[in-house]
């Protein structure tokens, strides 16, 4: 195989799933998050081939050569809203390139079709986070034009902490 392989970008498919759950192992290894991963085909598959899927998927996949049909990247976004736009969003909640692939314009390719679909859908933004010590992914954001927000914060509410505060919320509603 060699590492300059053509590549096409489209929707991921349900023969996907595995390969993408992979990925997403290997992108939370990578960002030294490995302890947090809670996915399996089996969860992730209703989330983006369900009745509602929360999700969406793009995939690169290598067309010619032994590894014809590998798919190497994915990226997994969904729509958000901003009220100060009164517009839908695109957020980009993770996107990967297998190492051996990198270099090779596919993460590129992933953000700009991501950008063209934002401005089909008609949306005001195309969002993502990047960790502050990943300057290599900082820099190839910026490269492509992307601003990276020094003022903001992500807040996160999850598991047992998640459960008490919705155990709250749902005693000031009257329990309903």
């Amino acid at each position: 195989m060699t590492l300059s392989a053509p590549f096409v970008l489209r929707a991921a498919e349900l023969r996907d799933v595995a390969a993408i759950v992979q990925m997403i192992r290997d992108l939370a290894e990578f960002e030294q998050l490995g302890h947090l991963v809670q996915v399996t085909p089996e969860k992730l598959r209703p989330q983006l081939f369900g009745e509602k899927p929360a999700a969406e998927a793009l995939v690169a996949e290598l067309v010619d050569g032994d590894s014809g049909g590998a798919v190497v990247a994915f990226a997994l976004f969904f729509t958000n809203f901003s009220t100060f736009l009164a517009q839908p969003g695109l957020y980009l909640e993770d996107l990967y390139v297998k190492p051996g692939h990198r270099g090779q314009r596919i993460g590129k390719a992933l953000l700009t079709r991501l950008a063209a679909l934002a401005v089909e859908r008609g949306c005001g933004r195309f969002e993502w986070s990047v960790l502050d010590w990943n300057q290599s992914a900082i820099r190839f954001y910026e490269n492509v034009g992307a601003t990276v927000m020094p003022d903001w914060r992500i807040c996160r509410v999850s598991g047992d902490r998640l459960a008490e505060l919705g155990a709250l919320g749902a005693l000031a509603s009257g329990g309903r």
